[in-house]
Order: C-alpha cells, then sequence, then structure tokens
C-alpha cells in the first residue's frame, strides 16, 4: 500500500514538472541538433543516469561476487592442504 501511495506522488509530481516545464529547448550533441520539451530533456536525462548507475551498480556486484568466490575457492584448497 505504501508503495502506490509513494508511485502515485511521484505521477504528481511528474505531471506538475512537465506542465511547468514544457518550453521547448536547443539541445546539441556534437553534430546533431533538435528541439523538445524541457520537461523530456529532463527526464530523459534522469532516466540515462539511473540506467547507468544501475548497470554500474551490476558490473561492480558481479566483479565483487566474482572475486569472493575466487578467494573462497583459494581458501578451500589452501585448507585441503
Amino acid at each position: 500500500m505504501r508503495f502506490l501511495v509513494f508511485i502515485i506522488c511521484v505521477v504528481i509530481l511528474v505531471a506538475i514538472f512537465s506542465t511547468q516545464n514544457s518550453q521547448p529547448v536547443s539541445v546539441s550533441l556534437f553534430t546533431w541538433t533538435f528541439q523538445a520539451s524541457l520537461a523530456i530533456v529532463v527526464f530523459l536525462s534522469l532516466l540515462s543516469g539511473v540506467v547507468i548507475g544501475v548497470l554500474a551498480s551490476f558490473f561492480i556486484g558481479f566483479s565483487q561476487r566474482r572475486k569472493n568466490k575466487k578467494m573462497a575457492k583459494d581458501e578451500q584448497t589452501a585448507g585441503d592442504e
């Protein structure tokens, strides 16, 4: 139930933000230029940051799990000797 209330609050905040920031802005990246709503540009920037953060934490966690497995295997082989 708390999660549903949280989602509803986020949707309301996004709707308010979008209506108040609907003016078009020009976005340039290298030679590519386009115009879009400020709300869309901010939302896509936020979304790309979240995706990059999730991917980075996944790969860091994956490498740590591999390292921990290797250390456990090394300790097990050292204990067998």
